[in-house]
């Protein structure tokens, strides 16, 4: 029997993403994907906000209205992070397409230090905004 058809042999039928641990820099590049997704999906909530918020002080009044509703604010705190995070896994993505920090271990710190600058810059701005 060739090698080909053993290793063949010896893959999973079929794949539970339950159970597949991905490395911290899969879950960056995933994480990067949703929040570009996320920041698309929600840019015309953002451009009706913009529009109340600089027509009429009569919209501006209907603006201050709906973000001051929990729900938004939550909302509008999850774009905030979803923006960071996009912004820092994209500066890290250019760099790896620079060859910078490629090997394994400074993979694995940049996605690191990826995760920790996002959450950190969101509750900052987060707190300074709200």
């Amino acid at each position: 029997m060739s090698e080909a058809s053993v290793a063949r042999k010896a893959r999973p039928k079929f794949l539970d993403l339950r159970e597949i641990r991905l490395p911290l820099p899969g879950i960056v590049s995933i994480l990067h994907r949703i929040s570009g997704a996320g920041l698309f999906l929600l840019l015309p909530f953002l451009l009706y906000l913009f529009d109340l918020s600089v027509s009429s002080p009569e919209t501006f009044a209907t603006y201050k209205a709906i973000v001051g509703h929990p729900l938004v604010k939550l909302i509008l705190f999850g774009l905030l992070w979803a923006y960071l995070h996009h912004f820092c896994a994209g500066i890290r993505f250019l760099l790896l397409d620079l060859h910078k920090g490629i090997e394994l271990e400074q993979a694995r710190q940049s996605a690191r230090l990826v995760l920790i600058v996002s959450l950190t810059l969101t509750v900052i701005l987060g707190v300074w905004l709200w």
